[in-house]
């Protein structure tokens, strides 16, 4: 009969009480440090990274925005910069959404 009911265990005695184990936390614990050094970690150096490649942007750096565009900065505003993206043609994009930077001379090569 114990092939279709499991066989039961023993409990403790009623005085001996169960202390928690702290190598019950020690699995969290090590899962939390993987995920701090292969996901957090890295995500927070490329936020700084964006964010200092923000701030020094300058007129006539080449860039590319998150949309694909790619072209030379002509005015820089507090939030915004003006992207020439084609001779005469003028965008207007928010700072936050330059993706990168490109060497000079890479949108006269396309």
């Amino acid at each position: 009969m114990s092939f279709f009911i499991a066989d039961a265990m023993a409990q403790a005695p009623a005085g001996a009480a169960q202390e928690p184990s702290l190598l019950g936390f020690l699995p969290l614990v090590v899962i939390f440090i993987v995920f701090w050094f292969l996901l957090i970690r890295p995500q927070q150096k490329r936020a700084k990274e964006h964010r200092q490649m923000v701030e020094n942007l300058a007129k006539g750096d080449e860039v590319v925005t998150t949309g694909g565009l790619l072209g030379r900065i002509t005015k820089l505003g507090e939030n915004f910069v003006v992207v020439e993206i084609a001779e005469g043609i003028e965008v207007k994009v928010q700072k936050q959404m330059v993706a990168s930077l490109m060497p000079k001379g890479t949108s006269k090569s396309l």
